[in-house]
């Protein structure tokens, strides 16, 4: 994409999401703000490289950019299949590193089975059953990819370029608060997994409890922008506090779009707040289990990101080079990240996912905390849609949901009409009708 002239904006009312009100913002001079940013950046120069070429009239995205250069060739549907290819080639080659003697993840795995007495049920996990920790993630990756919400119609109409500058603008706020909570979910999670928690392996409860707890933390440090480090290269306070976190990337979206620092915070949409309540819930309330928890931050919440931030970042790529938008790989860093790292997190979690299971009604457990995310995020997005784009969306309860997406117990509403009630009513627009609605997101049998 070659540079575009820039365009000046006037700025947002203080209600951005209502219908038919044009979104204008001022762009602001090349930014002075990049505190966020470490002092070495990467080797490729993000900020001044172009998402796209051309190859005789076609634009392929580049490989920085984008796994699939032909993503703009592709439909929604397409996508969502060469994702879906995508991932279980890549669980498969995982499954079959783990079952090579030689591999560094069998002798652990093998060492652990080792020190298990006979009969201790470690013997018996999916691990090492010839064929079985496939099967278990074919099943549960087909379950969670047929959802409906990765083709919702608001990722493919900006997949489709169906939008203009003002609802990039609209999305990008509203997104945002999105975006600063689900990280905290993680972190929740991780304190499910502990010593005194019920495990059934006996000598080797400790060490299950920590690969889980080791999964969840890669996740934890990839969103808040840190790494592992060794005592003698530990960085300084100031490195760490100004690490380059999920939020700082999405902050270069903002710039690239020109959203004012002062525009970027906004009270959440209701359909948003019950989106990061769902999550919380999931992860910590009590009334849903650790294995339960796991399942919602792992599977439920990574394994579909990939394929819709392919979605949005073609759509945006698509609208940049129609309205002549000086977009780079700076600007859009977030969801290309998340598009290559959501993967390799998916399989780590779907791993630590499998130690935890143990029948079919942990299967079932699994598909229902997955089945409430999904139907939140759904809620989230149609939510989105008809404020953004001033037009009905049909709710997940209207679409004809298969039976095997709907909710099979009432725990989640219950919990989530008691989390309304705890919350700020100002962080929420609408925020006092919204908690005392009785609605919710969930579709049940």
């Amino acid at each position: 994409m070659t540079r575009r002239q820039s365009v000046d904006f006037a700025q947002p009312p203080t209600r951005p999401f209502a219908c038919r009100r044009r979104l204008t913002l001022e762009r602001p001079p090349p930014s002075d703000q990049d505190a966020h940013r470490l002092e070495n950046p990467p080797a490729m120069n993000f900020r001044a490289d172009p998402l796209t070429t051309s190859d005789n009239g076609r634009l392929l995205v580049l490989p920085t950019v984008h796994p699939f250069e032909n993503l703009l060739q592709l439909d929604a549907r397409g996508l969502l299949d060469a994702m879906r290819a995508s991932q279980t080639r890549d669980f498969l080659a995982m499954v079959a590193e783990i079952e090579a003697p030689d591999s560094d993840l069998h002798r652990l795995f093998a060492a652990l089975r080792d020190r298990a007495p006979a009969g201790n049920p470690f013997h018996d996990i999916a691990l090492f059953r010839p064929g079985a920790l496939a099967a278990l993630f074919l099943d549960l990756h087909d379950h969670v990819m047929s959802h409906p919400v990765w083709l919702h119609p608001f990722f493919t109409r900006i997949f489709e370029g169906g939008a203009d500058l003002d609802q990039l603008r609209a999305f990008a706020i509203a997104y945002f608060n999105q975006i600063k909570n689900t990280r905290q979910c993680v972190a929740v999670a991780i304190g499910r997994f502990h010593g005194l928690m019920d495990l059934p392996y006996g000598p080797l409860n400790e060490r299950v409890s920590e690969i889980t707890q080791i999964g969840l933390a890669q996740l934890v440090a990839d969103e808040y922008g840190v790494g592992v480090h060794e005592i003698a290269d530990y960085p300084p306070l100031g490195h760490l506090l100004l690490a380059r976190t999920h939020i700082a990337l999405y902050r270069q979206f903002f710039e690239g779009l020109g959203v004012s620092a002062e525009a970027q915070d906004a009270p959440m949409l209701p359909g948003v707040a019950d989106n990061v309540l769902t999550q919380r819930l999931l992860a910590g309330d009590a009334a849903f289990s650790p294995l339960e928890a796991l399942a919602s931050v792992g599977l439920g919440m990574e394994w579909g990101v990939p394929e819709f931030f392919s979605l949005l970042l073609g759509g945006f790529i698509r609208i940049a080079e129609r309205d002549r938008l000086d977009l780079t790989p700076d600007h859009l860093e977030v969801f290309i990240a998340h598009v290559r790292y959501d993967v390799l997190h998916a399989i780590s979690v779907m791993l630590a996912t499998s130690l935890h299971m143990r029948g079919d009604d942990d299967l079932l457990a699994v598909k229902g905390a997955c089945n409430a995310l999904m139907a939140s995020r759904y809620a989230m997005m149609t939510e989105l849609f008809e404020n953004i784009f001033c037009a009905p969306c049909p709710a997940l309860a209207d679409i004809g949901l298969d039976s095997r997406h709907r909710l099979r117990d009432r725990r989640i509403e219950t919990a989530l009409r008691a989390a309304r009630r705890a919350t700020a009513p100002e962080a929420v627009i609408g925020g006092a009708a919204w908690r005392d609605s009785e609605k919710t997101p969930f579709v049940f049998l």
